[in-house]
């Protein structure tokens, strides 16, 4: 019972921190718009981002356990 009760916890934290990291993103993407200027900073700034996220991504779930 505990097991089920842990599982139906995990999805509810996964399902509310997916929601909020989502709309966190938008948030930060939407305010870079209107400060990057040029397809070239654009490209290089969207490709540090994704680099960030490649090496952040994996350390935040091992961290949370997932």
């Amino acid at each position: 019972m505990a097991a089920f009760f842990a599982e139906l916890l995990f999805d509810l934290v996964r399902i509310l921190v997916g929601d909020w990291l989502r709309q966190a993103a938008v948030a930060v993407c939407a305010w870079l718009d209107t400060k990057i200027h040029g397809r070239g900073a654009r490209l290089v700034v969207g490709g540090l981002l994704g680099l960030a996220a490649y090496f952040l991504v994996p350390v935040i779930a091992g961290l949370l356990g997932f």
